[in-house]
């Protein structure tokens, strides 16, 4: 096509405009309620294969904000990553706005590279699980809890029953269990570019973006716009792939098929959802 074509063309048609689809990954993993769907590989799949389908791509972004969540649904949205990724022969750049941590931080290192804000925390590489205790308050109030089950543990950590040592025991050894894969992954992806002892980069701590670098866990500071501008130039384009929500589905919120009673209904799950997504952002002072 001629030169002079060429330029009137829009960017967008214009075989020499660089672009880099980005694909924001925002909130909570896995915490969903009919009001507040979190983020999981069924809500973000179909962004992250159009991303990696643009064509004349030279990288992917990924926008995230998230303090983590379900570790099932994070490894899950990592492991899209890293398959598309192959599969499109593209490198992955994550942006890390207020926090990338814990399950946040994983679905990071999902990314060949790892660039923060000066502000920004990361870290976080550890497994956190809570309940609350109820029996006493029903011996004081003169309720009988009765359950029935058939299985030896299937109660196990029933918040009404007073807690069993070896209960806890259990569940701590899941999380120990957890906790080890995500080592592994965290080791197999930043490799030689950790710095410090385990007990450290591996304590549940998390830091700033400029200690972070120092442990290696990131690469760099820096925003999306002026890293991906000074690294592809001033004409790359940055399309966010994000599926976008008609009218009626934003003023008619649905669980799956459920119609808006439904929704209505389950109410206090959202509640229960929303003070837990709460407290999973307080805790990095967010």
């Amino acid at each position: 096509m001629p030169l002079s074509l060429e330029k009137l063309l829009p960017p967008r048609f214009r075989p020499d405009s660089p672009v880099v689809p980005v694909v924001r990954l925002q909130g909570t993993i896995g915490l969903t309620s009919p009001l507040r769907p979190g983020l999981t590989l069924g809500a973000v799949g179909r962004s992250l294969e159009r991303a990696f389908a643009v064509k004349r791509a030279r990288a992917v972004a990924l926008a995230i904000n998230s303090p983590g969540g379900s570790p099932t649904q994070s490894h899950l949205i990592f492991r899209r990553v890293r398959q598309l990724a192959t599969e499109k022969n593209l490198p992955v750049i994550a942006f890390v706005e207020d926090v990338a941590a814990s399950g946040g931080y994983m679905i990071a290192c999902a990314a060949d590279e790892i660039v923060c804000d000066i502000y920004s925390i990361a870290g976080s590489i550890g497994v956190v699980g809570g309940t609350f205790g109820f029996d006493r308050l029903l011996d004081r109030i003169g309720i009988e809890r009765r359950l029935y089950t058939a299985g030896e543990r299937k109660a196990m950590l029933d918040p009404f029953l007073p807690e069993k040592p070896e209960d806890v025991e259990r569940i701590r050894a899941v999380q120990q269990d957890i906790h080890a894969h995500f080592i592994a992954l965290v080791k197999e992806r930043r490799g030689g570019r950790l710095v410090g002892d385990d007990a450290t980069l591996f304590s549940g701590e998390f830091w700033t973006a400029s200690k972070a670098r120092d442990l290696g866990l990131v690469d760099a500071i820096g925003d999306l716009r002026g890293m991906l501008r000074a690294r592809f130039g001033d004409k790359v384009r940055m399309p966010v792939m994000n599926e976008k929500r008609g009218l009626l589905s934003r003023l008619a919120p649905r669980v799956g098929d459920a119609p808006v009673a439904s929704a209505v209904a389950r109410l206090p799950d959202d509640l229960l959802s929303s003070l837990e997504e709460r407290a999973l952002w307080s805790r990095y002072g967010i």
